[in-house]
């Protein structure tokens, strides 16, 4: 997709780098006059993707997870990539309150809180690969500023 403005990560499988993701996500976003809502719901949703690929596609080892974003008009496109140990079964890790980490006190709910606050999100994922999750949300009144 040819975007109007688009950035592009990486960073270390730290839990540390939930917050910088979360942080350069917002502030990429800030020239479609997003509501609080808006930002909080994208903040969250990026949250959730990196803390999944750090917790669950790592686990204990450090690896890079990869975070794409875009914008086309008023929406925003995320990508968030990691090169981790990969997904089973989608379907299943998808569906609310299943964890495969109950030990560390996950809730399960990583996709289902993506999925209330996105419009659009998609996993792909290949056992011994990755995964890779791509969201998609369109900010209402906002409009890409012409000055960029």
């Amino acid at each position: 997709m040819n975007y109007d403005n688009q950035m592009s990560m990486k960073f270390k499988s730290v839990p540390e780098n939930e917050a910088f993701a979360r942080t350069s996500t917002s502030v990429f976003i800030t020239p479609l006059n997003p509501t609080l809502d808006e930002l909080n719901d994208v903040k969250t949703a990026v949250s959730e993707a990196v803390t999944n690929a750090i917790i669950h596609g790592y686990e204990n080892d450090l690896g890079e997870v990869f975070l794409e974003c875009g914008i086309k008009s008023n929406t925003i496109y995320i990508k968030i990539e990691d090169k981790g140990k990969g997904i089973e079964n989608i379907e299943q890790a998808m569906s609310p309150l299943y964890t495969s980490k109950p030990n560390l006190g996950r809730s399960g709910l990583g996709f289902t809180v993506m999925e209330s606050f996105m419009d659009e999100v998609s996993v792909s994922s290949k056992v011994g690969e990755g995964t890779i999750v791509e969201m998609k949300k369109t900010i209402i009144g906002g409009n890409l500023d012409d000055s960029l």
